[in-house]
């Protein structure tokens, strides 16, 4: 992939010397980025792996993803924080990863740890079962297993 996005470069500044313009332009940089983005498509089969904007589009789409869940569990916890009487459920449950990969793992306790109201208190040796620290267990263990499945799956796209 980095063949491609080396090649994509090299086409941006072919078409940016082309222009022969005094001054250089955002707008004829990006003029040729998106040229050589179409041409490296064109040519991924040649390259033998998948077209490599493919995996930055999945990153951003597990950016948008995690800030998507960030907040949605910081409305759940400031509802609880502002409410007169606190009624929750601290809990820990086990939860068994498709992960496999150390780094696939790493990313995954680390976007969960990093949500409000959930906390990954240690991974197996194996790396695939997770203890999981929940704010309100009974409530919301279903909504934090959903987000893991989401998460798993917006990070095999990207790693995989």
């Amino acid at each position: 992939m980095a063949e491609q996005f080396l090649l994509n470069l090299f086409i941006m500044v072919l078409w940016v010397l082309l222009k022969d313009e005094t001054v250089l332009r955002i707008q004829t940089v990006m003029t040729g980025f998106i040229i050589g983005s179409f041409i490296v498509w064109i040519m991924r089969r040649f390259f033998g792996g998948q077209f490599y904007l493919r995996r930055v589009i999945s990153v951003i789409k597990l950016i948008l993803i995690f800030i998507s869940e960030i907040l949605q569990s910081s409305v759940v916890v400031i509802k609880h924080i502002l409410s007169p009487k606190i009624d929750i459920e601290p809990g820990i449950f086990k939860y068994k990863t498709i992960l496999h990969s150390d780094r696939e793992v790493t990313t995954l306790a680390l976007l969960l740890t990093l949500t409000p109201g959930s906390v990954v208190m240690e991974v197996n040796e194996e790396g695939n079962v997770f203890y999981i620290h929940a704010m309100d267990i009974k409530r919301y263990k279903s909504d934090l297993e959903r987000s893991l499945k989401v998460f798993e799956k917006a990070i095999m796209e990207v790693t995989r």
